[in-house]
């Protein structure tokens, strides 16, 4: 298409409006503007056309037989671009927003939130990927992920969800009646990892320990993790938020705790956000905010 063949988009949307509502100040109502600007528009056509569009009858106007065909015209194309409007408008509403986030994440954060979330929004559909993955995001995907870093990392605040002291559970009974005062002393302890991390190596190297000999590491999904502590198969590393209750309760016991380490923040695909998605971030939002540590 020839763009430069064609006049001003506005003149034409004013002619159109102003053909279809019969004189200039009912058009200058719909679309905000004053009659004269209306006017204007027309005035602005046939100068560019070079023919009479609208001609005056009393102190009424009518259209001339160029413009009752341009009218024609605009109206067709314009019913078919604000078809094409509000379609991809119905489409964005009504599609799902899709999440992705670590298994523990959603098993100990999320889900338990869920419910109240689809009970304020019925018309949002949710879609959760729970991965260790870094999933990429891309037009037309994942709309958004929440996803781990240390502190000190180049996240921006804004993106933040939630800050997190960072621990080692483990039982009573595995860790035993002796003082564990030493990172070190964790070396003979099995420890239980979440499936595609290096969580333990990297709490070792942090906490200053030399490995001596071989770990006793059990890789499995994060979603599974807690479940496996609770039994007293291993020790892990975890956000404390997730085992609070536990620790409460004499349940599990921390040790070494890294406090405010951990950076759980949002990360959105490229291109605008859709309505649905803005509602369901801010929403996160809130719940961190009225209950940063659950």
């Amino acid at each position: 298409m020839e763009w430069s063949k064609l006049p001003p988009l506005n003149a034409l949307k004013a002619f159109a409006v102003m053909a279809e509502r019969g004189n200039y100040s009912k058009a200058g109502a719909t679309l905000n503007v004053t009659h004269a600007a209306i006017n204007q528009h027309v005035k602005a056509l046939e100068n560019w056309f070079g023919v009479a569009l609208v001609v005056r009858e009393g102190r009424g106007m009518s259209l001339t037989e160029d413009g009752q065909a341009l009218a024609h015209d605009l109206s067709a194309g314009f019913a078919t671009i604000l078809g094409g409007v509000e379609r991809l408008a119905t489409v964005e509403d009504q599609s799902t927003v899709q999440v992705t986030m670590s298994p523990a994440f959603a098993v100990r954060w999320m889900m338990p939130r869920i419910m109240a979330f689809q009970a304020q929004n019925p018309n949002i559909t949710l879609m959760l990927n729970p991965t260790a993955e870094v999933v990429e995001l891309r037009p037309g995907g994942i709309d958004l992920a929440i996803r781990y870093s240390e502190a000190g990392s180049t996240v921006d605040d804004r993106d933040i969800l939630l800050v997190a002291d960072m621990v080692v559970v483990g039982t009573p009974t595995l860790i035993g009646d002796n003082p564990i005062d030493n990172p070190s002393q964790l070396i003979d302890l099995p420890w239980l990892q979440e499936l595609g991390t290096k969580e333990v190596a990297d709490w070792m190297a942090r906490h200053g320990v030399v490995i001596t000999q071989p770990l006793i590491i059990t890789h499995m999904p994060g979603n599974l993790i807690m479940e496996a502590v609770r039994r007293g198969d291993g020790i892990t590393y975890t956000a404390r938020p997730w085992v609070e209750r536990e620790i409460a309760s004499g349940q599990l016991v921390e040790l070494f705790p890294d406090p405010a380490l951990g950076n759980f923040y949002l990360e959105t695909r490229p291109g605008p956000l859709r309505p649905a998605l803005k509602i369901f971030m801010r929403w996160l939002k809130q719940q961190t905010a009225s209950t940063p540590h659950d």
